[in-house]
């Protein structure tokens, strides 16, 4: 009985397997070996035309002078640090104006969340043109207001501007997560505050954001690494993304960003074991900002069996 069962079991296990392996030579193939094999060639002098090279830690020692490094690394934390909790803000509100009873509500909710599906590329040639200095829309809003005109895209103090204005262009669908949340809110909840007397913002401190908490975690870790990992915005917005070693992205390489200066030494300087070396530092600073994320969240999350 049981060298039966011992084989039906193995019989089960090997079904599940043969059942499963698509997917895990997929995962194996596409994602295990890649991320194992650039590991290596993080510790190596290897380009596409010769073989790699042992150096050990000679990439990650030549970013600590490599100025163009700490420049995307900066562009980059600016990025998330500013551009996350403008987004949550943004969506928060937006999302708590949507969810009163206002009139044509769908149609509000369509037209927030249509930018989100226009193709990025497709957006940043549109933005080039609204952010252009002559003849761009947004400066004439503000010649008409009598407001400066800055050269939104060849100015330095205002090319990480740009590239933040294009990211948030997309709240839309963080707004429409934030207002999914929002109707999770009971009501009885409002209206026994309101009766005790407690004000707009009282009932906002006090009931929305806690009940919204653990979906702003979520939020947050996706949004940070998105902003993490940004590329095409910046890349389509400057007029010159960086095509050779002498050229900059964006006006004084303010639109540089850590993804675009992997890019360019992976693909166009074909230093892939510096690629290499700059992913793995990437992915421990996204770890490392995230765990931050994740310990701060048990002050300031709240969960319905707390």
């Amino acid at each position: 009985m049981s060298t039966f069962r011992s084989q039906h079991s193995g019989w089960a296990l090997f079904k599940g397997l043969a059942f499963a392996s698509p997917f895990l030579i997929g995962f194996g193939v596409l994602y295990a070996w890649p991320i194992l094999a650039s590991g290596w060639y993080s510790l190596t002098d290897f380009s596409l035309f010769k073989a790699p090279r042992f150096v050990g830690l000679a990439n990650y020692e030549r970013m600590l002078a490599d100025d163009k490094f700490w420049k995307s690394l900066y562009n980059t934390l600016y990025f998330t640090f500013v551009g996350v909790p403008v987004d949550i803000a943004i969506s928060l509100a937006g999302a708590h104006i949507l969810n009163m009873k206002l009139r044509g509500q769908a149609l509000w909710r369509a037209l927030i969340y249509l930018p989100s599906i226009v193709p990025v590329v497709a957006a940043g040639f549109l933005w080039r043109w609204l952010l252009n200095a002559q003849y761009g829309f947004v400066n004439e809003i503000a010649r008409w207001f009598g407001l400066a005109q800055p050269n939104w895209l060849a100015d330095s103090a205002w090319g990480g501007v740009s590239v933040l204005i294009l990211m948030l262009w997309t709240v839309g669908g963080t707004m429409l997560i934030y207002l999914a949340a929002l109707k999770d809110v009971p009501v009885d909840l409002y209206e026994a505050a309101e009766l005790d007397g407690a004000s707009h913002w009282r009932r906002f401190i006090d009931i929305t954001w806690p009940m919204v908490s653990p979906v702003t975690l979520f939020q947050i870790i996706v949004l940070m690494i998105a902003f993490l990992q940004v590329f095409t915005q910046p890349f389509v917005l400057s007029k010159d993304p960086g095509l050779t070693a002498q050229s900059a992205v964006g006006p004084g390489d303010s639109m540089l960003t850590y993804s675009i200066y992997l890019f360019q030494n992976a693909f166009m300087f074909l230093k892939m074991g510096y690629a290499s070396a700059m992913a793995w530092v990437l992915l421990f600073v996204t770890l490392a900002i995230t765990l931050l994320v994740l310990w701060s969240a048990k002050k300031w999350v709240f969960y319905g069996n707390r």
